[in-house]
């Protein structure tokens, strides 16, 4: 397996005394590790600025959840890809379940995804099936076409992340089987491969209820590159322990 690659999705979370002493405790215990194990944490776009500066010098990598797939212009409360590069970003999530589901199709992440290329952030692109969805047994058919369809032209392997996350297991203290897990990166790699130059390269991370005690089953599985982490990423002792699971130190 490539050196495990951590993502902490914040979502709303995080004031700005509590937020800076996560990430300052995260920064350095991760200079203690390096480099046996990349980090990626997102916290709110409040937070974004002053993470990204305390950690500019260390191996900690700082992103944000969203931006606006244009560069500028009356978009009242958004943000442009620009905008979150200046604040210090390197990666931005997009196409979140928690966005797809207030109407953002795959053909805005894909606009989105272009606009993080143009300024120089690596996209890290959710795709994932409902349960109604796998249940019906079109989880392979949903998840395959969601790949297509939120990726923009002109990416290479380098340039982007992939997360699986099944709806179903956001959340809501459900994750999927091993097997499940294993079968859809499998699945996911393969589209991959004839979708973008040396494609089957690309990481494809876990989400969905990912936990301190079931982080080291699912980051050994095959295909498995990584986890990105929700509530679990609040909690710094669980987040260090997801990290270290990848490394087989949990």
């Amino acid at each position: 397996m490539n050196v495990p690659f951590i993502a902490g999705n914040w979502k709303m979370n995080g004031l700005r005394a509590d937020g800076l002493g996560l990430a300052r405790d995260l920064a350095d215990w991760l200079e203690t590790v390096r480099p046996g194990v990349q980090m990626l944490i997102c916290p709110p776009a409040t937070l974004l600025s002053d993470i990204a500066a305390l950690a500019a010098s260390g191996p900690l990598l700082v992103g944000a959840q969203d931006c606006h797939h244009r560069a500028s212009g009356a978009h009242t409360g958004d943000l442009s890809a620009a905008m979150l590069a200046d604040a210090g970003a390197s990666h931005v999530i997009l196409g979140h379940s928690e966005r797809r589901s207030q109407g953002e199709d795959s053909a805005l992440v894909a606009a989105k995804a272009a606009a993080a290329r143009l300024s120089e952030l690596r996209p890290l692109i959710c795709i994932g099936e409902t349960l109604m969805e796998r249940e019906a047994g079109l989880a392979g058919t949903i998840v395959a076409r969601q790949l297509h369809d939120s990726l923009p032209p002109g990416l290479d392997a380098d340039s982007i992340i992939i997360a699986y996350e099944p709806i179903w297991a956001i959340g809501t203290g459900r994750h999927a089987d091993a097997g499940t897990i294993a079968a859809m990166h499998a699945l996911i790699k393969a589209e991959l491969a004839t979708l973008l130059p040396g494609g089957g390269d690309v990481r494809v991370l876990y989400g969905g209820s990912v936990t301190a005690a079931n982080a080291a089953g699912i980051l050994h599985l095959p295909g498995v590159d990584g986890v990105l982490v929700g509530g679990a990423s609040l909690k710094p002792a669980d987040f260090k322990a997801i990290a270290l699971a990848g490394l087989g130190g949990a």
